[in-house]
């Protein structure tokens, strides 16, 4: 599935790649362009972060935003629990019948966490998984 992304979010992603030396597969910008989340390729945390977070904010200074890194992944319920880091996901299962919906099993100190301030966390992992994986809803149990 192909995510298709407005020049702001182009533009944010290039001057991630050029920061960073990582590849970023896709960005939302939330809150007037204060916060964006970028999602990273598979394998590039790491790098994307830097010693000591260095890199990262190294991005952050340059494009004057606060920055939420998610690690991507080859299967959506993995892509999921990436996205609702660091709640403690212990599994996420995929339902197919009139929608497709992600059942998210989150320890119940962690429900807090993966809804997130205003909701940012869980409504993030709802445009994701819908973008990446045709996903209509991302519900937590």
């Amino acid at each position: 599935m192909g995510v298709t992304l407005d020049d702001d979010a182009r533009q944010y992603l290039g001057a991630f790649e050029d920061v960073t030396g990582v590849d970023g597969r896709d960005c939302l910008i939330t809150e007037g362009g204060n916060r964006l989340l970028i999602v990273v390729e598979r394998g590039g945390m790491g790098e994307a972060i830097g010693p000591g977070g260095r890199t990262v904010q190294r991005f952050e200074d340059r494009v004057d935003a606060q920055v939420r890194l998610v690690e991507g992944a080859d299967d959506p319920e993995a892509f999921v629990a990436n996205v609702l880091a660091p709640a403690a996901v212990y599994n996420v299962t995929i339902s197919e019948n009139d929608d497709t919906v992600a059942y998210v099993e989150v320890a119940e100190d962690d429900h807090g966490v993966a809804i997130g301030t205003n909701g940012r966390t869980i409504d993030a992992a709802r445009t994701l998984a819908d973008r990446h994986f045709g996903i209509d809803d991302v519900q937590l149990i």
